[in-house]
């Protein structure tokens, strides 16, 4: 069904009568995946504990992955694909009990795409922090409860060790690529400079060297519409009726994050000023169809997502700092020994292009010299998930060097 598909990875339309109607009936407190929920493609690895730069330590931890593809018997062919703030393990398959969204890259990992799955093993985890099978806020903590606030602060190279503690699991000593996009292109950009000797080549795409005023900004009042949703409960609302959690404070932080994935440009050619329905926007009860597409974006994500991990993981965001205890941003880049791609979208309002060129500035063995590639899109930060077209041939050219 087209209301299963991730909003991030097609443009923005309007909204169906049936796609409304999909939403109909009370979502759980969380949409997390729990224990005794449909497994589907889901893998566990069981990485024991789990140490955060914060100083705090959980035991047991699991992380969630899916693979496709072979791994070779030298184990020089795998290939760590890694996600953003929403997404999950599931790049690649269509949604089904256990994935409630199709995959996210359908259109570039798979048998003879660019990422081609004929050739390379290609392993993604939930990351750390998470709340679709990796140990999350979502999960039992050791007294039987959900870790809920008590969850530790978790920053980007929290889930990067926790990243590279899967690959011991899976005994891969060395990734032929680490290939990330937005979250996922901060934590490909730490994987290069805090494991330099285990990985061949790494993709940084629409993300930045760290995180700007601006961007802390942004997160900030996302976090603060979750906890300031009466039904939030501090964050201990997981006993909650179906329908009781904090659902509103959390449809609201995904539709100011929506804000920021798209162009002004796609928005306002796609809605105009067009309504919704015949009923009139102004003042009798009718609504704007972009208010809508909104609307029903962030009421559907809230069927997917846990509010407490959303919060953790934007927290993650606002850690990163390439830089940070390294010398400063430029010291950090110049450790990085693997081929590099870095590569920007020209209409990113949220990662910006300038991002990327001072990481391509500051890499030594990029396949494109000191600057960026730059794709053209109308469609903001999510072209990384929606131009298949503009973002497999850069990376398959990485994959060939």
């Amino acid at each position: 069904m087209d209301w299963q598909t991730s909003e991030d990875t097609v443009p923005s339309s309007f909204i169906t009568d049936a796609q409304a109607r999909s939403l109909l009936g009370k979502p759980r407190a969380t949409g997390a995946w729990r224990e005794g929920d449909p497994v589907g493609e889901r893998r566990f690895a069981r990485i024991g504990a789990v140490s955060f730069e914060s100083g705090r330590t959980i035991s047991g931890a699991v992380v969630a992955y899916e693979t496709w593809g072979t791994l070779d018997a030298d184990r020089a062919n795998a290939v760590l694909v890694l996600h953003a703030l929403t997404g999950d393990s599931h790049v690649v398959g269509d949604a089904a009990p256990g994935h409630p969204t199709s995959g996210w890259w359908n259109g570039v990992v798979g048998p003879g795409l660019a990422v081609d799955t004929d050739r390379w093993f290609v392993v993604a985890p939930n990351m750390i922090g998470g709340c679709q099978g990796s140990t999350g806020p979502a999960s039992l903590a050791p007294d039987g409860l959900e870790w809920g606030p008590r969850f530790p602060f978790t920053t980007i190279r929290d889930q990067v060790n926790a990243q590279a503690a899967l690959a011991d699991e899976l005994g891969i000593d060395r990734w032929a690529a680490v290939i990330g996009g937005s979250m996922g292109g901060m934590q490909s950009l730490e994987w290069a400079v805090s494991f330099p000797e285990r990985m061949e080549r790494v993709a940084v795409i629409a993300a930045p060297p760290f995180s700007t005023a601006d961007q802390i900004a942004l997160n900030s009042v996302q976090i603060e519409a979750i906890r300031t949703d009466p039904l939030f409960r501090a964050g201990r609302y997981y006993d909650a009726d179906d329908g009781d959690g904090p659902h509103a404070g959390l449809a609201l932080a995904r539709r100011m994050a929506l804000l920021n994935y798209r162009s002004a440009n796609e928005l306002n050619e796609r809605f105009a000023r067009s309504w919704q329905s015949g009923i009139s926007p102004l003042g009798a009860g009718g609504r704007f169809a972009v208010e809508s597409y909104l609307d029903f974006h962030g009421n559907k994500f809230t069927r997917r997502f846990d509010a407490n991990s959303y919060i953790t993981v934007v927290n993650a965001m606002t850690s990163h700092d390439i830089g940070r205890g390294r010398g400063g941003v430029d010291a950090a880049l110049a450790t990085v020994t693997a081929r590099s791609l870095v590569l920007g979208i020209d209409s990113d309002r949220l990662y910006t292009v300038d991002g990327q060129r001072i990481i391509a500035a500051g890499l030594q063995n990029s396949i494109h010299g000191a600057h960026p590639i730059v794709i053209h899109s109308p469609f903001g930060h999510d072209a990384f998930l929606i131009e298949d077209d503009l973002i497999g041939p850069p990376l398959q050219r990485l994959l060939e060097s």
